[in-house]
C-alpha cells in the first residue's frame, strides 16, 4: 500500500464537533467558514468504484469564531448515495464507473436516467445567493451552508447538455456567474451560459460547434472575454452509446489535433478568435486578463492526459505516483499563440488572491505540488509561486499530504499576499487530518486545528463569511 492510501478510504461517520484542539494560534480576524468538498465513500459498492473522481460526495465545514474552530461533515444526499446506502448497489454512472453493462442499459442510462441529484463531489460555489456543490454535469446540488443538509438541485445548463464545468466564474462587471456545458451529438457544441443573480434558469451566451469534443474541466474569463481551451483528449459522441465503457474511457489522446483556444466576447457571445496550438492537457486554469489587445492566461499544464489513468484507485493505493502539472503562461496576440513556463516547481489545485487579482495580473499563485519531481510520490507540499521571478516557496513535512490551499485576505492588508492559507492535511501515520493555517507571505505555520479522523483527499472549497 502507498503511504497516502488512507486518503482514499471511506469516512463513514458524520460528525459535529463544537471545538477542535488548536496548536499555535488562529488569527483573531478569521471569522467565517471554510467549506470543502470531495469524495468520501469508496468501498462497499456494487460495482466497486474505480476512480478517485467516482467517490461519493461529502462536504466539510470548519467555522472560525474567535479562537474556537468547530467542525461538521455530511454526505450530500445524491441519487447515487441513496441507492448505495439502501442496497449497496450503485445505480447511476460516474466518471469511470458504469453500472449499466449492456448496450441497451447504456443507452437508457445516458439519455433517460440522469441522476435526479448528481454526485456533486468536485467544488463549492455561491451562485444566485445559493451555496452549491458541483461536479461535471449541468446540475448542481444546493445545500445549507450551516447544517450542510442537502436542499435541492439547480440547473447549470439545459436539457440537451451532458457534461459541464465544475468551475464557474463571476463576471466582474455584472456579478453574474458564467459557466459552460457540452452538448454531445452529431453536431456537438460547447455552450456558454450566464446565471443572473435573480434568475432561476441560465441564459445562453453562445454555442461553439466542435466536431470531436475534448474533455474540458475548467475555463477562464477576463474582464470582457471567455477563454475556452479544448485539449486533444477527445471523444466521438457515438462511442458513448456503442462502447461498453464508463464515460471517461471513451476518450482518446489525439495529439495530431492540437489544442484549440476559443475567445468569446462575454457581452455579445461573439467568437472573436479561434486558434490551435501544440497539444497538452490541463485540469485547472489559474487566472486570465487582458493586456491591450492581448489575452493572457495562466494554467497548470501536463504533457498529455495520462494523469487521468494514474488516478484510478487501484494504482493510487498500490503502486502510486502521478504525473505532475507545471504552471504556464499563454498569450494570444494577433492570432498567434505563445507560452512560457512559470518556474520549475510542480503545481496543481491553484488558488490566487481572488478578490484582488481575478481577471487582473497576479504576482502570486498558491497550490499543491510534489517534492519528488519524478512523480513517484503523491502531492506532498504546498507551493507559493512568484509568477514574476519563477521562485517557489514551499511548506513540507515528511509523511504529510496537504490539499488545495484556500487564500483568505487579511482585513487590514494591502499587499497581494497579505493573508493566510487554509489547507486540510492528511497525516496517515496518525490516521487523522488537520487544518493547517499558514502565513500566505512566508508560508510560515501559524497554527493547526486537529481533526479526530482522517479526511479523504478532496478537491475544492471556499471560504465564506
Amino acid at each position: 500500500m502507498t503511504a497516502y492510501a488512507k486518503g482514499f478510504r471511506t469516512l463513514p461517520e458524520e460528525r459535529h464537533v463544537e471545538s477542535l484542539p488548536v496548536r499555535g494560534r488562529i488569527p483573531d480576524w478569521l471569522d467565517g467558514t471554510l467549506i470543502r468538498n470531495g469524495p468520501a465513500c469508496f468501498e462497499d459498492t456494487r460495482p466497486a468504484l474505480r476512480h478517485w473522481f467516482d467517490g461519493l460526495a461529502m462536504v466539510h465545514a470548519f467555522t472560525f469564531s474567535g479562537s474556537r474552530v468547530s467542525y461538521r461533515n455530511k454526505y450530500l444526499e445524491s441519487s447515487a448515495r441513496r441507492s448505495v446506502a439502501a442496497t449497496g448497489v450503485l445505480r447511476h454512472s460516474q466518471f469511470a464507473t458504469d453500472p449499466c453493462g449492456s448496450y441497451f442499459g447504456r443507452v437508457f442510462s445516458f439519455f433517460l436516467r440522469r441522476a435526479k441529484v448528481p454526485n456533486a463531489n468536485v467544488n463549492v460555489a455561491l451562485i444566485g445567493g445559493r451555496t452549491l456543490a458541483l461536479t461535471e454535469v449541468p446540475l448542481a446540488v444546493q445545500f445549507d451552508p450551516t447544517t450542510l443538509r442537502t436542499v435541492g438541485v439547480t440547473p447549470l445548463g439545459d436539457r440537451e447538455t451532458r457534461h459541464a464545468t465544475a468551475h464557474p466564474h463571476v463576471d466582474p462587471e455584472t456579478g453574474d456567474a458564467i459557466t459552460f456545458a457540452l452538448k454531445f451529438g452529431k453536431n456537438s457544441e460547447y455552450r456558454v451560459y450566464r446565471h443572473g443573480t435573480h434568475s432561476s434558469s441560465p441564459e445562453l451566451v453562445c454555442a461553439i460547434p466542435w466536431q470531436l469534443p475534448g474533455y474540458v474541466h475548467s475555463f477562464a474569463i477576463t474582464a470582457r472575454h471567455v477563454v475556452l481551451v479544448v485539449f486533444p483528449f477527445v471523444v466521438d459522441p457515438l462511442t458513448l452509446l456503442l462502447r461498453r465503457k464508463p464515460f471517461i474511457e471513451n476518450y482518446r489522446w489525439r495529439p495530431d489535433l492540437g489544442t484549440g483556444i476559443v475567445v468569446v466576447e462575454t457581452k455579445t457571445g461573439r467568437v472573436v478568435g479561434r486558434h490551435t496550438t501544440e497539444p497538452f492537457f490541463c485540469f485547472h486554469h489559474v487566472n486570465a486578463w487582458e493586456e491591450g489587445d492581448d489575452i493572457v492566461f495562466d494554467l497548470c499544464a501536463y504533457d498529455d492526459a495520462s494523469v487521468i489513468d494514474s488516478l484510478y484507485l487501484d494504482r493510487l493505493t498500490t503502486t502510486g505516483g502521478v504525473p505532475l502539472a507545471h504552471p504556464r503562461r499563454y498569450r494570444v496576440r494577433d492570432g498567434r499563440i505563445s507560452f512560457r513556463q512559470l518556474g520549475s516547481a510542480s503545481l496543481e489545485l491553484p488558488r490566487i488572491n481572488h478578490a484582488a487579482t481575478h481577471t487582473r495580473p497576479h504576482s502570486y499563485c498558491y497550490g499543491v505540488g510534489s517534492r519528488a519531481e519524478d512523480g513517484r510520490d503523491f502531492l506532498d507540499q504546498l507551493v507559493k509561486l512568484d509568477t514574476r521571478t519563477g521562485v517557489a516557496t514551499t511548506w513540507y513535512e515528511p509523511g504529510r499530504y496537504p490539499g488545495e490551499p484556500v487564500f483568505v485576505a487579511a482585513p487590514e492588508g494591502s499587499a497581494e499576499d497579505a493573508g493566510v492559507l487554509l489547507s486540510v492535511v492528511l497525516d496517515p501515520g496518525q490516521n487523522r487530518s488537520f487544518l493547517l493555517v499558514l502565513d500566505a507571505a512566508s508560508l510560515r505555520e501559524i497554527g493547526r486545528v486537529v481533526v479526530p479522523h482522517a479526511i479523504p483527499f478532496g478537491f475544492h472549497g471556499l471560504y465564506t463569511t
